[in-house]
């Protein structure tokens, strides 16, 4: 790998950084990461230095101008990173990309289409295109495209990295004499979680839920008797630091039997970034099997695969001491990967061989 980096900072290698909305949310963490990890394998930004602005306003002014001075210092023939999606700046940076002649790669980090925010996927096709190389999220996203037509090469990516410059953790162990704290970071509003407000219906007495996020919504629990402790928001770059539990919980949509709805369907394609924050906290995950990233999670012994929640009692209640500790071994080996940009790396070095 220290070969191949050292090769790339030789290239014409670029991207254009943009204004990131700074938020509670981790909505911008994967796209500000990527840019990080891309100045570290020799990929030059062109437009103005990563801003995060709260000021939608100031924010879009900052964007087009840096975006401007990007495509217009693009030098012909240059390889181009680009992260979709990008609302309305995609296609003025594909455009003249084209024009000048650069091969483009494109980081995806969402697909419309497969979110159920786009009905047309003809013209969200389109849009990739243009791209020579994409890199995916996993082999189901991969061959997703795939069968869409797309003619571009296609990288899975199989894990977001997530930086934490402080790079600090506490291994999590295990208690015979309490209950597993099982977290769940996230949207929690009935949207995307409807599921959460349904976990105290299941017979379970070995495991609690604490929540890390926005939306949630106390009334519609029974704190008198309830499984679920809602912890706070804090923004994506603190979470980390105030995430204690023994498991990650990889789930979305309205159902505690699977993940259903459009966005616990997305969980069919998707590399949820909170997978990588959990694996940051030093967590074991426990997934949807049907997940697509829970491929990931099996080969590598990093957690539990459930296809229903009512499954999760058992499951935690046969767990031995030794099985759970392995598991947190594990997660400490693919958590370096994490924080140090390991499997953008990776994908970015498979792409850029592929349009050698």
């Amino acid at each position: 790998m220290q070969g191949i980096i050292k090769l790339l900072k030789m290239s014409n290698l670029f991207y254009i950084s943009r204004n990131y909305k700074a938020t509670n949310s981790a909505a911008s963490k994967p796209k500000t990461d990527c840019e990080r990890i891309l100045d570290t394998i020799g990929f030059q930004n062109l437009g103005f230095k990563q801003t995060t602005h709260a000021s939608s306003a100031i924010g879009a002014v900052i964007s087009f101008l840096g975006i401007t001075k990007g495509v217009i210092r693009l030098p012909k023939n240059a390889t181009l990173a680009i992260q979709y999606p990008l609302s309305k700046y995609y296609k003025y940076i594909t455009t003249i990309a084209r024009i000048k002649k650069c091969r483009i790669i494109l980081i995806v980090h969402d697909v419309k289409y497969l979110m159920g925010k786009n009905k047309d996927i003809a013209r969200e096709m389109k849009k990739f295109a243009c791209a020579d190389v994409i890199i995916v999220h996993n082999d189901s996203m991969k061959k997703w495209f795939q069968d869409q037509g797309s003619k571009a090469e296609l990288v899975p990516l199989y894990l977001f990295d997530y930086l934490d410059d402080t790079n600090t953790y506490t291994a999590p162990t295990m208690s015979k004499e309490s209950t597993f704290n099982v977290v769940f970071a996230g949207g929690l509003g009935m949207q995307k979680s409807a599921f959460i407000y349904k976990l105290d219906a299941l017979k379970n007495n070995s495991f609690n839920l604490k929540l890390y996020g926005s939306g949630f919504i106390p009334e519609d629990v029974d704190r008198s008797n309830s499984i679920i402790n809602f912890e706070g928001m804090f923004s994506p770059d603190d979470v980390a630091k105030h995430i204690r539990g023994s498991f990650g919980l990889v789930w979305n949509g309205n159902s505690i039997h699977e993940c259903a709805g459009h966005f616990g369907q997305y969980l069919l394609y998707n590399n949820p970034h909170k997978t990588s924050l959990y694996l940051l906290c030093g967590l074991p995950i426990i997934i949807w099997d049907k997940a697509a990233v829970a491929n990931v999670i099996k080969e590598r012994q990093l957690g539990i695969c459930i296809s229903s929640l009512e499954e999760l009692d058992e499951k935690l209640k046969n767990l031995s001491e030794t099985e759970y500790q392995k598991m947190v071994q594990n997660v400490a080996t693919v958590r370096e990967q994490i924080i140090s940009g390991g499997f953008l790396k990776t994908a970015m070095e498979k792409a850029l061989l592929q349009l050698s």
